[in-house]
């Protein structure tokens, strides 16, 4: 399932995947992967990627 919160989120932020990645320590795939739906982050990861953008983990990635 695409991640199109984490999308928004990192728009809204007006970071490209590059960035978002760089602040996370992973690879700008890794950010695509995610964002497309194709691969599910460590939680460690979705805690990283939550202070990055400002979120919390509900915001991102509960599926409601």
């Amino acid at each position: 399932m695409k991640n199109l919160r984490l999308k928004a989120a990192r728009a809204a932020k007006d970071l490209s995947q590059e960035q978002l990645a760089a602040l996370c320590n992973v690879s700008r795939q890794t950010i695509s992967a995610i964002e497309k739906g194709d691969y599910n982050p460590t939680i460690n990861l979705c805690i990283a990627i939550c202070k990055a953008l400002g979120k919390t983990l509900d915001e991102l990635f509960w599926e409601g």
